[in-house]
């Protein structure tokens, strides 16, 4: 309720002061225009108003000529009001929303407004600034259409605090809301500054490697190789040469020395996944090249050192192998130096929605589309789900939506059949409170940041009261910024 009256207010202010800007008397090409044009003279109170707030305005005719421009639009784009009036909007306005996504032109078009569209303008000096705009059909007193306005707000500071508020969920390209992975990225610059060796647990497709390439990236060898190995898609034999390399004559059809992973990854991090299903005779050359740093080649007469940092992850309880004699004790405390575990993404499911806009972003560059969103319905049903397969599962998930989607926002229509299917059977209560917090979380968050992080301004776009909006903020655990917003806001 709160929400649809801003929203309202924000169109009708952007109606009004468009239609007072136009041909202004302190900011247009002059009286004699504004009479030729045969238009009614704008009182000194409205240019008063136009010049003291903050927020940009401008006008154009139908030949899209800027025909007005108030003081906030100059100090916010570097261009003087002089060289603005007169030239296409195209040539003072350097968007990212010019040509086939503007704002004003899509106004015109259909003569509805459109409220709060985020974009960039480049200035004069070539800073890009992040914008949200506003638009509306300027007519006159015969309810003629003569142009289009528009109102524009800078949105740098707060664009700041979400990036401030972002960068303490994300470390490299990990990124997450979850108190699970949070506690995990709170150490990991740490873990990464060590030498020691890393053993990472989790199911299949939480992100293992992911996990170790950002610890790589963050370590002192970050400028040296990263070398993966799936221990699981090699059968023992071909793992050990694949591993260690080969000299020449070192069985038949070896012509040539071939250097190994190990070898490749010198001086910097070898990744072996699925380390549980190796086998028992090759985990002992493996134990001696994690206790000495040495190791043999296939044919070699010496022993070659090799400087790496060693990472490895599984998806199986390598305790219980051990306790089964299938998986070496003096191995397996070799890598357990430093353990780290990735819980599946059903523990963790307020991280979907910002997953799933991630990965919409990804595919939209893929696959040259711009795929806007997905829809509440579809999002739910996505929260709702336990996704065995992970991550990966999810990323599947959407890359099949943007085969069905073209345009527009991917709704029920183009997830899977098995999802969809999953509607008409009984959820469980903990998984509606779950998707109904993740979703209030989200609402939350983005009406903040779009009131710079004022509480009183969120609670009143969201229409509810600053005492409840502070209960629930507590309640989701949502972490803020110390600078509130408070200054911004003058109702505060």
């Amino acid at each position: 309720m709160g929400a649809a009256r801003k929203i309202g207010d924000d169109s009708r202010l952007a109606v009004r002061l468009s239609h007072q800007a136009c041909y202004g008397s302190s900011m247009n090409m002059g009286t004699s225009r504004k009479r030729k044009h045969g238009l009614p003279l704008v009182t000194t109170s409205t240019d008063a108003i136009l010049e003291s707030i903050s927020d940009g305005v401008f006008t154009v005719d139908q030949q899209w000529r800027v025909t007005s421009f108030n003081r906030a639009a100059e100090d916010i784009t570097g261009i003087p009001r002089d060289e603005a009036v007169g030239r296409l909007c195209s040539e003072v306005f350097r968007s990212s929303m010019c040509e086939r996504e503007c704002a004003l032109r899509k106004t015109l078009d259909t003569g509805k407004p459109i409220i709060g569209k985020t974009g960039y303008i480049i200035d004069a000096e070539g800073a890009r600034i992040p914008i949200s705009v506003s638009t509306a059909v300027l007519r006159d007193d015969q309810g003629k259409v003569v142009g289009g306005a528009e109102t524009f707000r800078d949105m740098s500071e707060v664009e700041t605090l979400r990036e401030e508020l972002e960068g303490r969920h994300r470390i490299g390209d990990l990124f997450s809301r979850s108190p699970l992975m949070q506690r995990m990225l709170d150490v990991l610059p740490a873990i990464s500054a060590s030498p020691s060796t890393v053993l990472i647990l989790g199911e299949t497709g939480t992100g293992k490697e992911l996990l170790a390439r950002t610890i790589h990236s963050l370590s002192s060898r970050k400028d040296a190789p990263f070398i993966a190995v799936n221990c699981g898609a090699l059968p023992d034999t071909l793992l050990e040469s694949e591993m260690f390399g080969y000299k020449a004559g070192a069985f038949t059809g070896a012509d040539r020395d071939k250097p190994g992973r190990f070898a490749l990854a010198n001086g910097g991090t070898l990744f072996l996944d699925e380390i549980g299903e190796v086998s028992p005779a090759f985990q002992v050359r493996l134990l001696r090249v994690i206790q000495e740093r040495a190791y043999e080649p296939l044919g070699a007469t010496k022993t070659e050192a090799v400087d790496i940092r060693i990472i490895v992850a599984t998806n199986r309880d390598l305790s219980a192998q051990m306790l089964q004699g299938s998986f070496r004790e003096d191995l397996y405390y070799r890598i357990n130096v430093v353990r780290l575990e990735l819980p599946p993404l059903r523990r963790r499911k307020e991280d979907i929605p910002d997953l799933v806009r991630e990965f919409i972003q990804r595919f939209n560059a893929i696959h040259k589309r711009s795929i806007t969103g997905i829809s509440a319905e579809a999002l739910s049903l996505l929260m709702g789900y336990d996704w065995p397969g992970n991550i990966r599962e999810l990323e599947n998930t959407i890359e099949r939506a943007f085969i069905l989607c073209q345009e527009g926002s991917i709704t029920l229509e183009h997830l899977p059949e098995e999802l969809i299917g999953r509607r008409s059977k009984k959820a469980h209560p903990t998984q509606i409170r779950a998707a109904r917090d993740s979703l209030e979380a989200q609402a939350i968050g983005n009406a903040l940041q779009r009131n710079a992080f004022s509480r009183t301004a969120a609670a009143r776009e969201l229409g509810i009261h600053k005492s409840t909006l502070f209960r629930k903020i507590k309640k989701l655990g949502l972490q803020l910024p110390e600078q509130d917003g408070r200054h911004s806001d003058p109702s505060i």
